[in-house]
């Protein structure tokens, strides 16, 4: 029976263990900032690792451009920064999960 105490004990520490490095990873990933671009860089859109919009940036030649074409550049400039945060993300979850394969599909909890 003190065996499983002893596994019980161990659990609970592994536990802990965890939650303290996924606190730890969400604080850093708040702090973390990411760019994606469109239109070769003349839109550009920054986030942090939990997906809020820090800065926008629009070149100033675009500011003649008609605004459908000026939307089309700043979703794809957001499109592409979410991706590299997902990618930023996902690389992170794995090096705190020790290796272990997350799941396709996998998001993270925030």
């Amino acid at each position: 029976m003190n065996g499983l105490g002893d596994m019980m004990k161990q659990l609970q520490g592994m536990q802990s263990q965890m939650q303290e490095n996924m606190e730890k990873m969400q604080e850093e990933l708040s702090r973390l900032e990411i760019n994606g671009s469109a239109g070769a860089g003349l839109v550009t859109v920054t986030m942090n690792g939990r997906h809020d919009v820090k800065s926008v940036s629009i070149d100033q030649s675009l500011m003649t451009e008609d605004k459908e074409m000026l939307e089309d550049l700043l979703a794809a400039a957001v499109n592409d920064c979410v991706r590299k945060v997902e990618a930023e993300n996902k690389s992170r979850m794995g090096n705190l999960a020790g290796g272990m394969q997350m799941p396709p599909g996998f998001k993270m909890p925030f």
